[in-house]
């Protein structure tokens, strides 16, 4: 008996469009599932309690102002990129970041930027300055950092005292020593101290084009002079009394000019 193999091609061809056509109609008539609806926010601001700039509340007014608040609307109608751009066009913010999940709901994490002085210029200026040299604008923020007072400009305490202001925070003794820095007219620099009724005087600031050679050169200098005045503060007013002067000059290398009290 010979085997018709041209039939069976055919018959197998047939059962397989069959299968095909099958599958496509069921596929075609299978309604389309459903985007799922956000049914709750949650907005989580990393460091609330340690910098306290911003809160939920602001953060979701932000978002209904602009017509981005997620909640009662479908997942893929949601652009989660938008809604992190236009969070981190606020002042305070530094990192945003926005997901959905299966359940629909929405997560919104911000962190905020960390100011660590606070200018208070001569020309009446207002506003702090951050670990990244940028400017903030003035709020109700009260937490305790250094205040920077006299002949300042924005360009001067982005480029110099955020770097001067970082190297003082950095150590504990001048964490908690230093309260003020004030800036006179020749751009000398004045620490006022917590503890003893004087003025710090330790000269002006290196300066370069490079920033990264400005930053290493102002760390060495700040560094240095620190030192210089820790090193007095235990073998001088240890023994001659924290209110004998009312002026400590750092300026001039290898010595240190004191102004008795009158």
């Amino acid at each position: 008996m010979t085997i018709n193999w041209k039939s069976i091609l055919l018959v197998l061809m047939d059962i397989v469009i069959g299968v095909y056509i099958f599958m496509a109609v069921t596929s075609w008539n299978k309604p389309a599932e459903v985007a799922p609806v956000c049914t709750k926010v949650v907005i989580n601001i990393a460091d609330e309690n340690e910098n306290g700039f911003l809160n939920t509340q602001e953060v979701k007014e932000l978002l209904k102002s602009k017509k981005l608040y997620p909640l009662n609307r479908r997942t893929a109608d949601m652009n989660t990129r938008h809604i992190e751009e236009q969070l981190t066009r606020m002042p305070f913010v530094s990192t945003a970041q926005c997901y959905t999940t299966q359940e629909g709901h929405v997560h919104v994490i911000v962190t905020q930027r960390t100011p660590i002085v606070r200018v208070k210029s001569v020309k009446g200026e207002d506003y702090y300055v951050d670990d990244n040299g940028g400017v903030m604008p003035n709020s109700q923020y009260t937490s305790d950092m250094i205040i920077v007072t006299g002949n300042v400009t924005q360009d001067f305490a982005c480029r110099y005292l955020a770097v001067l202001a970082q190297a003082v925070m950095a150590d504990d003794l001048w964490r908690n020593q230093i309260v003020q820095i004030n800036v006179q007219e020749d751009q000398s620099i004045e620490l006022v101290p917590r503890v003893g009724e004087h003025i710090i005087n330790i000269g002006q600031l290196p300066s370069s084009a490079d920033e990264e050679t400005r930053k290493e050169r102002i760390n060495e200098f700040v560094g240095k002079q620190l030192h210089r005045l820790e090193l007095f503060y235990k073998n001088g007013l240890k023994y001659a009394g924290w209110n004998k002067y009312d002026y400590i000059s750092l300026e001039y290398v290898n010595q240190i000019v004191c102004r008795k009290r009158e």
